[in-house]
């Protein structure tokens, strides 16, 4: 009696508490859904899309342990291995997103879920229907199975995104409750609520942490089909999907069969689009989109070419260096590299005038700083001024442009002049590092794509006396000097979305700067900066967002920790006339695997033949 009267307080506690939640059917970064629980589909989409044909395209985009060219692996959740494309299509997680709207997610495993006062706890309330693809439920055990497992032997991206999970526990087959961490980030319930879902009873017979080509047990629209190892890899629609008619996926997983192509020269790959070997392609190579589609499909009409605009931020692009590397620790040296790229050549030239400069981190969004620092911003700043460089008060760099010769006297003088006040010296035609060693440049990627305007880039260097070169190693071997932190300077695709969030402790945070596999290829420890984003991710509006972004954008900026490159605002993209799409497109992304469909009567009408 004595142990049953000491429970009941307990269980009157815990029950005020579950009355306090709020139930909701989605989440939003600032809690703005624009959607009702009752909605039938996402504005995007044709909710009557025919379902059946194949899209083939070249990979992307990589995350986590993807590598662009190849493929050994089909774990592509762990660090080792280079993991295969596409395997997010067999997963299905808690929630999934609206892509009109850059920060909320909507119910997808879980029907609803119900958040604590504090925003500390959510009790993930699970559709009792839900299925692996043998059959076997989906329950509130693999939820926590899979948040566990990444969180503690997932890929070190992953296991920093869950650094704010405190706890998952199971208190029923369809109710699984995670904590947060006291100050979370803003996000944190968000990153839970996206993560892929496994299945637990699978992996006690299979290591989580090892690479294999065995498929894994999925839940999704697509369970893994044919591939070769790196060459190709195809996703079969699972026609038994248990929430193919739920709000959030209808008119959605149109197409029969995803395959994604793999090749290891950009020359090769247009050539095998050309012959219908695969039939979207996104151009990367502003040569290529001038003058190389005139081939007879095009001119046929069979071949369409595009410029479709998404209304999300393009990302940012540059070549990073590593300031682990003692020669790249001045700032002034890192800026007088960067002087002798001639943008305006390079693009008038080489690029046919199709790219715009690069200037922020936080390229063609609101986030970007301009000009001198706001009041909002001194305010964040100031307390900090004596950490900061002073250029971080005046107005914020911008590259210069050049005169456009291809060899700018002005800047190169300019440039010298940051190298010799750095420390460097000259000996004869060699400049010598501060520590007396030549100074020995390598730019370092997997393929030879950059080639053309890197060209003109390391002859400029070298009449500053730096020994410069550009390096093209197998993929395999690039992804693992890149996990390993071994180069002077590599490419760098950055997107940080609308909603800067978790992404900048990957990218900037001091603590990401020693993790293997990490995304702060430049090596960026500035504690201010860890500072500010912290900041950003507990910011309670999207305007107090802003501004603490246009800071972080001041310091890095100031801190010349990249050549930046270039961007453009839209998606050049080319297709077989073999796909119908909905009347628009989603707000902030292409939604082309997701919401197109394969057309058989267009098809038909140019006569294509899938390979």
């Amino acid at each position: 009696m004595a142990a049953a009267g000491l429970a009941l307080p307990q269980l009157l506690t815990r029950r005020a508490a579950a009355a306090e939640e709020v139930e909701t059917h989605g989440l939003s970064v600032f809690g703005d859904l624009a959607l009702p629980p009752d909605f039938d589909h996402f504005a995007y989409v044709n909710p009557a899309a025919p379902k059946g044909g194949e899209i083939a395209l070249q990979v992307s985009a990589v995350g986590a342990n993807q590598n662009f060219n190849t493929f050994n692996t089909l774990n592509a959740y762990i660090l080792r291995g280079d993991g295969a494309a596409g395997m997010a299509l067999i997963f299905d997680t808690l929630m999934t997103g609206n892509a009109d709207e850059p920060d909320s997610l909507y119910g997808l495993v879980a029907r609803a879920v119900r958040v604590s006062p504090d925003k500390n706890v959510y009790r993930f309330l699970l559709r009792k229907e839900a299925r692996f693809h043998d059959g076997s439920p989906l329950t509130a055990r693999d939820v926590a199975f899979s948040l566990n497992i990444l969180q503690t032997k997932g890929h070190p991206s992953i296991r920093q995104a869950l650094r704010d999970m405190d706890a998952v526990e199971v208190e029923a087959d369809d109710v699984v409750r995670v904590r947060l961490k006291p100050n979370h980030s803003r996000e944190a319930a968000l990153i839970v609520a996206s993560q892929p879902i496994f299945s637990a009873a699978y992996y006690q017979t299979h290591a989580f942490d090892e690479t294999t080509l065995e498929p894994p047990l999925g839940s999704s629209a697509y369970r893994v089909g044919r591939f070769d190892q790196g060459h190709f890899i195809t996703f079969d629609r699972e026609p038994n999907y248990w929430a193919r008619d739920l709000p959030v996926n209808r008119g959605q997983a149109n197409f029969g069969r995803i395959r994604f192509e793999y090749f290891g020269d950009r020359n090769v790959a247009f050539e095998a689009f050309k012959a219908g070997v695969f039939t979207f392609r996104e151009e990367a190579t502003s040569a290529v989109w001038a003058k190389g589609y005139d081939f007879a499909a095009v001119k046929e009409g069979r071949v369409k070419r595009e410029a479709l605009r998404d209304d999300s931020p393009q990302g940012t692009q540059g070549w990073f260096f590593n300031t682990r590397r003692d020669k790249f620790k001045d700032r002034r040296i890192r800026e007088a590299i960067s002087l002798a790229m001639d943008f305006e050549w390079t693009n008038a030239n080489i690029m046919y005038g199709a790219y715009q400069r690069t200037i922020s981190y936080f390229q063609n969004s609101p986030m970007m700083a301009a000009g001198a620092p706001s009041m909002a911003e001194l305010a964040l700043l100031e307390p900090y001024r004596k950490d900061l460089d002073p250029s971080v008060f005046d107005e914020v760099y911008v590259p210069p442009k050049s005169d456009g010769s291809g060899q700018d006297r002005a800047l190169l003088r300019r440039a010298s002049d940051l190298l010799l006040a750095a420390g460097c010296k000259r000996q004869d035609s060699v400049l010598l590092l501060p520590n007396g060693q030549p100074f020995d440049l390598e730019f370092l990627d997997f393929e030879s794509a950059f080639e053309p305007s890197m060209a003109p880039f390391i002859k400029n260097l070298k009449l500053l006396g730096v020994s410069a070169r550009f390096r093209v190693i197998d993929p395999a071997q690039y992804k693992r000097r890149m996990d390993e932190f071994d180069y002077d300077v590599l490419p760098l695709h950055l997107n940080l979305g609308l909603t800067p969030g978790d992404g900048m402790r990957s990218f900037f945070g001091s603590e990401s700067a020693s993790l293997p596999g990490s995304h702060n290829v430049a090596g960026i420890t500035d504690p201010v900066v860890d500072a500010l984003i912290e900041k950003a991710l507990v910011a309670s509006s999207r305007e107090e967002l802003t501004v603490i972004c246009r800071a972080i954008d001041r310091i890095l900026r100031s801190g010349h920790y990249w050549t930046p490159m270039w961007n453009r605002s839209n998606h050049l993209v080319a297709y077989w006339d073999i796909f119908s799409r909905p009347e628009r497109g989603p707000k902030y992304e292409l939604g082309v695997v997701s919401t197109w469909w394969y057309d058989e009567e267009k098809a038909k009408r140019i006569k294509f033949a899938s390979h």
